[in-house]
């Protein structure tokens, strides 16, 4: 039976910060004394975030990553993160000989902004309760697939960015947790140098690094020139082919 986080979470100090790396870190040790091999739903939301999470992750794990990002705009942008995620995906497996899998979500922007809409966070701040209500949809999502395909956990790789609140980001993931029947991995991927490790990556693999995080409400708070954006990925998906 695999480890799940909860037990370990429970036996900790409740007066501390909870540190997930090394929550992770005891999830993994059980593993090894078990000798099994769980399989994991990993969501990314790019590329360069699944960079060093999957380096972390695929010595002791059978990683899927599951490109699950319906928050990106515009809708090539969208595409150009996607192919970008899978041939990183690709390259990862014939450099390091690991067989990570991928997956594509359906791209469905409306219920990202009908979601943004009903709960009136469009003028929510960068990192403030749209990005909650955000990491929350998505990770429903990646939960339900885990169920479906059978995988003994679902996570993110989310919380590799250092602009990305991974505390956030784990209880939201646990409190999804008790509503499947799937454990959530939890993870800080940005500890360990792991930041700093997944730019080196970007840098050997040449991924594409995007200028912000998806969603149009970040792009305009961000100045990005979108016109200029959807040009730039048009013209990657049309050199693709």
């Amino acid at each position: 039976m695999m480890e799940n986080s909860l037990n370990i979470i429970e036996k900790m100090n409740p007066n501390q910060k909870i540190n997930y790396d090394r929550v992770f870190q005891k999830v993994r040790e059980s593993w090894r004394k078990e000798e099994v091999r769980p399989k994991i739903l990993l969501h990314s939301c790019c590329a360069p975030c699944s960079t060093y999470s999957l380096e972390y992750l695929a010595e002791s794990a059978d990683v899927t990553i599951y490109f699950a990002n319906s928050n990106i705009h515009p809708s090539s942008e969208y595409t150009r993160r996607k192919i970008v995620q899978e041939q990183f995906v690709q390259a990862f497996n014939e450099r390091t000989g690991h067989q990570v899998q991928f997956i594509a979500a359906e791209y469905e922007p409306n219920v990202f902004l009908q979601m943004v809409r009903q709960k009136h966070l469009e003028n929510e701040p960068e990192g403030g309760k749209r990005c909650s209500a955000c990491f929350e949809l998505r990770l429903d999502l990646v939960a339900e697939k885990a169920v479906e395909l059978g995988f003994d956990y679902f996570g993110s790789a989310l919380t590799l960015s250092p602009k990305k609140n991974s505390q956030l980001i784990n209880e939201i993931g646990l409190d999804i947790q008790k509503i499947y029947s799937v454990n959530y991995l939890p993870s800080d991927f940005k500890k360990n140098n792991g930041y700093k490790r997944s730019i080196e990556m970007c840098r050997e693999y040449d991924v594409y690094r995007q200028c912000y995080c998806g969603c149009i409400y970040a792009a305009k708070e961000q100045g990005v020139d979108l016109k200029e954006q959807n040009r730039a990925a048009i013209n990657f998906i049309r050199n693709q082919k």
